[in-house]
């Protein structure tokens, strides 16, 4: 069975050498030198790594990933590609189910963050995975926003979730729905309908992932 995280890894890595390490995301106020420590930090410093989600703790992770983001740059970005077998996001056992959103929306991240971007033409294996799992990530993210939402990925299902109230139907490919449902929705290609000012606002909602 391929392993898409380990391809999404391997891609990401080349990809940041290819643009060097003050290129754009479209992370506010990251470069691909901040995105790989983000991920070095995430994989290889747990005692920081809970600083990536608990307000707390973020001091702490913000003084790890500045150091880690000071090492030369190819020792960084070798950091990225080659996962440490002990982590606990990263070991073989668990690689393929916490990395593979991960990678893909980072390797997106820095992607679409170039100039003259174009979305990829996924496979409809990588398709197949990501829509695996995108159902969990609309109800988890979702599941309080106020209106009705029904996720469609043509050829692949839907999902409905939402508190309930107006209806809106948004629909894309798994790669645009994780882009857009990770709150990447400025770059994100999908089809949202319903009433303007409930669109708008999911289009605006901050999901924190």
């Amino acid at each position: 069975m391929p392993r898409y995280a380990q391809l999404e890894r391997r891609t990401l890595a080349e990809l940041l050498l290819a643009v060097g390490p003050d290129a754009p995301t479209i992370n506010e106020g990251w470069t691909a030198r901040d995105l790989a420590a983000h991920l070095v930090v995430r994989e290889r410093r747990p005692d920081a790594a809970a600083g990536i989600l608990l307000g707390p703790l973020r001091g702490h992770a913000d003084r790890v990933q500045a150091t880690v983001a000071a090492q030369p740059f190819p020792q960084l970005v070798d950091q990225v590609r080659r996962a440490p077998w002990w982590s606990p996001v990263s070991n073989p056992l668990v690689d393929e189910l916490t990395n593979l959103l991960e990678f893909f929306v980072h390797h997106e991240d820095l992607r679409r963050a170039q100039p003259n971007w174009r979305p990829r033409t996924l496979s409809a294996e990588l398709d197949a995975a990501l829509w695996k799992r995108l159902p969990i990530v609309a109800r988890l993210n979702l599941r309080r926003f106020p209106a009705a939402v029904l996720v469609q990925a043509p050829g692949h299902g839907e999902v409905s979730t939402g508190a309930g109230g107006d209806r809106l139907r948004l629909v894309g490919g798994p790669g645009e729905l994780v882009m857009f449902l990770f709150g990447r929705q400025r770059v994100a290609r999908v089809q949202l309908d319903g009433p303007p000012a409930t669109a708008e606002r999911l289009r605006t909602t901050r999901f924190g992932v």
